[in-house]
């Protein structure tokens, strides 16, 4: 029997051989490897843990080697390990071995001690797990609190432990080891979840409701196109037009994870720590909302072991930038690799480490510093020069990458009847469910992630199309990513209207959220 635990480092982590040998000389324990504070600390733990469970700690001397040598291990999560190579080393040396026999192959075994031998649970446990089943090792000692989400990685065999005791007769026995349930396409999805079309919605709650919103009309169609193709937004408008209470209620409209997207977002949420207990797969899109003080190391990720950012955390999600002019300019310009490439690649200390970053982008912003700008009932204090250097900090490649913009009145300005019923975010939900299942049967993605091969084979167009097309390309001086992301959303729009073909009238609404939110008039 092979004992293995994991190391966390960035999004891949590695596998740690834990090794055992019992020596003649002065008792002591030592551990080789790289060891940091928490893991050399253990020792004292796993001793505590030993003789508290009932169990006669070896009175020779114990060498425990953790390999590969030359990587730093860290962490608690090593506790168990060590603690059951130690038992199983000791028995093994017995005349007479107090049990029959350990389980055959190897073993990936994670849990933190406390001194009476109770097991705790611990971080990356989902991470550990798929790890080790890419490498063959097909069963897992976790504690009892982290079981579930160790089941949700296909093809593992799980006992989830409650003390050491409970571990090392697992060890004993491989029919204590239990998998996932059978059908792992329906795990994590609540049974009281809106099914429309195919496509599973969460419930919704209080505060999600779509119909409490009065007016805005133009902005809630942008968030149902931006919902239904992944499409990055920007919202611009006074402070009070209720854009933030709006985008905040978009995650009602984002339909929940697929099995293969919950795998890699669960993976990210378990090495951060952020799961729930109750939580063992997150079927839910994230929503993350970072303060306008997030430094690029909170956004982008980082630290001694390469722990994820925010927009990883948001991978499969939204990341919503409220105020976004306020972020540093050096935050949101490192925004637009990852929403290009969908990745970012983080080094520290000559290692590094790839964490999928596949977000959607959505920011929220004031026309200017006061506000006011633009305003038919508020007057501007700005100068001209502080409202340019305030849009100076999105840069034109930035702003480029944002396929949805809109400008947005507030109701005062727009004469609007508070009693003006809106729409209920169900209603809101059937055009989106519909476009989330054209587009995962037909390429298996949302629109916003099309490559230009790919539009051109799935947003043809015909001539008359063209023409309209190429009249805006003339009259708003579009970029070549600008006229892809145009046919992307026309693909969007088209989808959820369930049309097989891009018409004019899908094109010019795609262009019409495309366009500068200041620019004059509708396009016709």
């Amino acid at each position: 029997m092979e004992i293995y635990s994991f190391s966390p480092f960035g999004y891949e982590g590695a596998l740690v051989s834990v090794e055992v040998d019992l020596r003649r000389g002065i008792p002591a324990v030592d551990v080789v490897g790289l060891a940091d504070g928490a893991v050399k600390e253990a020792r004292e733990r796993m001793q505590a843990a030993i003789r508290n469970s009932g169990f006669e700690f070896p009175p020779e001397r114990v060498l425990i080697s953790l390999s590969p040598a030359d990587m730093k291990k860290e962490g608690a999560g090593f506790d168990l390990p060590i603690a059951l190579a130690v038992l199983a080393a000791s028995d093994s040396i017995e005349e007479t071995p107090k049990v029959p026999g350990f389980i055959n192959g190897s073993v990936l075994i994670m849990g933190e001690l406390e001194l009476s031998g109770k097991v705790r649970s611990v971080k990356g446990i989902h991470a550990a797990c798929s790890t080790a089943g890419a490498c063959g090792i097909t069963r897992c000692i976790v504690p009892k609190a982290n079981a579930d989400e160790a089941r949700e990685v296909s093809g593992m065999f799980v006992y989830g432990a409650d003390n050491l005791a409970d571990a090392f007769e697992a060890l004993q026995n491989s029919a204590y080891f239990t998998s996932g349930s059978s059908d792992t396409n329906q795990s994590g999805i609540p049974q009281n979840a809106d099914y429309i079309e195919g496509i599973h919605f969460l419930p919704v709650i209080e505060g999600f409701e779509y119909s409490e919103i009065r007016g805005q009309k133009e902005l809630l169609r942008a968030l149902q196109i931006a919902a239904a193709g992944g499409h990055n937004l920007l919202a611009v408008g006074a402070p009070g037009c209720g854009k933030t209470m709006a985008i905040q209620k978009l995650p009602a409209l984002l339909p929940l994870l697929t099995k293969d997207e919950a795998q890699s977002t669960t993976r990210i949420w378990s090495l951060a720590g952020l799961l729930a207990p109750s939580e063992s797969l997150v079927r839910t899109p994230p929503f993350r909302m970072p303060h306008q003080t997030a430094s690029i190391e909170g956004i982008c990720g980082g630290g001694t072991q390469c722990r994820p950012g925010e927009i990883s955390l948001a991978h499969n999600g939204v990341l919503f930038l409220d105020e976004a002019a306020e972020f540093r300019s050096s935050v949101l310009q490192m925004l637009r690799v990852p929403l290009e490439s969908g990745r970012i690649t983080l080094s520290r200390a000559g290692r590094s480490t790839v964490y999928p970053a596949d977000f959607q982008l959505i920011m929220a912003a004031n026309p200017c510093p006061c506000g006011n700008y633009g305003s038919n009932t508020k007057l501007c204090l700005c100068s001209a020069t502080s409202i340019d250097h305030y849009w100076k900090k999105f840069s034109a490649p930035l702003l480029d990458r944002i396929d949805l913009r809109v400008k947005i009145e507030s109701e005062t300005e727009n004469g609007l009847d508070d009693e003006t019923p809106g729409i209920s975010t169900h209603e809101l939900r059937i055009p989106i469910a519909r476009a989330i299942k054209i587009q995962r049967k037909r390429q298996g993605k949302k629109n916003a992630g099309l490559t230009p091969e790919e539009i051109g084979k799935y947003c043809t167009i015909r001539e008359e199309s063209r023409q309209i097309l190429d009249k805006a390309v003339s009259r708003f001086d579009f970029s070549p990513r600008a006229v892809a992301s145009i046919l992307k959303i026309a693909r969007t729009i088209a989808d959820m209207n369930g049309n097989a073909e891009i018409t004019g009238d899908h094109l010019r609404e795609a262009i019409n959220f495309r366009k500068t939110y200041c620019s004059l008039g509708t396009f016709e």
